[in-house]
């Protein structure tokens, strides 16, 4: 009697245990079909196109406020002058992308991977880049004024000309920037690590929580203009790295 009730209730157990399959399948098929379509959307403001495979497109001009590409594919995709205000970037790999002169104010590239990428001109003012990974990105004559920063990865960046008033570096590790004629008010490097960043002709005069420690890791020049209390580190002028 024992077996029978065994026996009936395998073949249950196997039938409910398929049923689930069967369906966890057909889900996956209907969420799969339904994230296939929404990659198929086209541009325009507010698109979803999270986790899409959106490499080499052209999207210079495109109006794109608060679309979201969180976790999407985008390197070597052209956004110059688009409007991408608000959008949402997260997680996204941007490798040799193109946002000259766009508008990602208030876009939040959190944990973003960039290399060889161009923001030269764009205005990035209020952008979060918390603990993103950027290697060798221009941000030439950008605004990145307000900018949230910490804890990113910023080597070899070019900030040469950016606006950076009230952007925040804590924690973040930036070695080997351009910082030259740069607008430092305000900003943060707070255990910033700066080894050989260039602050030639940089007025460095109302940062916040730069150190001597700091400060000597760096080059800079006679133009350079310090912080109170600290003095013109030995090593200046450093030659060409």
């Amino acid at each position: 009697m024992k077996r029978n009730r065994r026996a009936r209730f395998g073949a249950f157990a196997g039938r409910s245990l398929s049923a689930r399959l069967a369906a966890a399948t057909l889900g996956l098929v209907i969420g799969g079909s339904a994230a296939l379509a929404d990659c198929k959307d086209p541009p325009g403001p507010d698109v979803d196109w999270t986790d899409c495979l959106k490499e080499r497109l052209m999207l210079d001009g495109e109006t794109l406020t608060g679309a979201n590409f969180d976790g999407a594919k985008l390197s070597g995709s052209d956004f110059e002058s688009a409007k991408l205000a608000g959008a949402s970037l997260q997680v996204s790999e941007l490798v040799r992308a193109s946002f000259r002169d766009a508008d990602l104010s208030n876009a939040n590239f959190e944990k973003a991977l960039s290399s060889r990428a161009d923001f030269g001109g764009a205005n990035l003012s209020g952008a979060r880049l918390v603990k993103a990974e950027f290697l060798r990105v221009s941000f030439a004559d950008s605004d990145l004024s307000g900018a949230d920063m910490r804890d990113g990865d910023f080597l070899r960046n070019d900030f040469t000309g950016a606006n950076l008033a009230g952007a925040n570096f804590e924690g973040a590790i930036v070695p080997r920037a351009l910082f030259n004629n740069a607008n430092l008010a305000g900003t943060v490097f707070t255990r910033t690590f700066l080894y050989y960043s260039r602050f030639e002709g940089s007025n460095l005069s109302e940062v916040v929580d730069l150190t001597q420690e700091q400060l000597d890791q760096t080059c800079g020049d006679k133009d350079t203009k310090l912080p109170p209390g600290l003095t013109v580190p030995v090593r200046w002028p450093c030659g060409e790295d």
